[in-house]
């Protein structure tokens, strides 16, 4: 991994340029054969300081309100497209300063706002839900799930709207390949394909796992260059995960070594419940470098955080040789939403931030303290 980041105490997070940069030349080469624009999902990853880097690969940002939208208007530039279930009437303003783009959720929506972006010479348009779902095991990330609040289903379409609108947008993926995108958009071209033809645009929002290994690059390009042959039509995506998979890292000590019932347990500096909560809600168990599955590996250990939830546990992971006091762990693909979602409670404090630039330095680039505990509720 390389040195500890000079100035920053464990936990942090740790952000690798290079691989960073490795997923933004295979988005690029994407985006160019295919002929579409891809942009940065900030729900996904906003560290802004980076920015500069992306933006030389991507065509702008995708937010989900109002303070992403600022984000991304004044830090990364380009187009800035803005997606919300529901618009608040007090930001809405605010909005179309930073927004190119507006996709609103649903005909009421449109009906209160759209007239207002149209004036403001806003691009905007509808989110569709197809009802496909091509999720497995993760019901909470299923916006085709029945009952979802995510988008206008055909019985809900209006037609009479259809003439204001530039474009639509769907976002129905969780970490997918594209056999999954081309299953859903069977099912919106059913539904709606006969809506596409004269719009400006058409945005398959995120999901799409472009930068895994085994993703069928070849699979997009040719669903891409179908929908922009068939309707003459821009094409946008919105990836946030396929633009730092693998690229980040959550480095942290082990604090404590307790047991109960035989099993011995690493208590570490880091939580799962404060600093990568998607453990918890998903849950998943995060890959850690060099260890390995329960009994794998000679020595297992559980591995929870400081806080005083009895569920702040991460996983249980085998090692080569025993764990001790101030033994350092480094959770890989940590930049993806973990950042976007760390948190103070109970009181702990939020992981420094650092980048490993390509000629290996190691930089800090944000440090938390006690001030952005206490601030945040009086």
């Amino acid at each position: 991994m390389g040195g500890r980041s000079a100035g920053a105490r464990t936990p942090y997070f740790l952000l690798d340029e290079e691989k960073l940069l490795r997923n933004l030349e295979i988005l690029k080469e994407v985006s160019d054969r295919a002929g579409c624009k891809i942009l940065l999902a900030q729900k996904a990853f906003s560290m802004f300081s980076v920015y500069p880097l992306i933006r030389k690969y991507l065509a702008g940002t995708a937010a989900s309100g109002l303070y992403e939208a600022r984000l991304g208007a004044e830090e990364f530039g380009g187009e800035t497209h803005v997606f919300s279930p529901a618009y608040r009437r007090d930001e809405f303003e605010e909005i179309l300063k930073y927004a190119d783009h507006l996709v609103f959720n649903s005909p009421g929506q449109v009906k209160k706002f759209g007239e207002r972006a149209k004036a403001a010479g806003k691009s905007i348009g509808l989110r569709l839900n197809p009802e496909c779902s091509t999720q497995e095991g993760h019901a909470i990330y299923d916006p085709c799930a029945p009952g979802s609040r995510l988008g206008t289903t055909l019985e809900e379409l209006e037609e009479s709207l259809l003439p204001m609108l530039d474009g639509f947008h769907m976002h129905t993926l969780c970490e997918q390949n594209s056999d999954a995108l081309e299953v859903t958009l069977r099912a919106a071209e059913e539904k709606f394909g006969k809506y596409f033809a004269g719009k400006r645009w058409l945005n398959l929002g995120g999901g799409h796992h472009i930068t895994r290994e085994d993703y069928d690059r070849e699979r997009l390009i040719r669903l891409i260059r179908h929908l922009k042959n068939t309707y003459g039509t821009e094409v946008y995506l919105e990836p946030g995960e396929a633009v730092v998979l693998n690229a980040g890292y959550l480095v942290t000590e082990v604090l404590e070594i307790v047991k109960n019932n035989g099993m011995e347990i690493a208590i570490l500096d880091t939580s799962a419940a404060c600093h990568m909560p998607d453990v918890l809600e998903m849950p998943y168990r995060p890959p850690l470098k060099d260890a390995g599955e329960p009994g794998e590996k000679p020595y297992t250990y559980r591995l929870g955080g400081p806080t005083c939830l009895a569920g702040d546990v991460i996983g249980d992971y085998s090692f080569d040789s025993p764990l001790r006091e101030g033994s350092t762990l480094v959770f890989e693909d940590m930049a993806l939403y973990t950042m976007v979602k760390t948190n103070t409670f109970n009181g702990m404090p939020l992981p420094a931030l650092a980048i490993r630039r390509r000629d290996g330095r190691v930089e800090t680039v944000k440090t938390f303290g006690y001030e952005d505990f206490k601030t945040r509720l009086s």
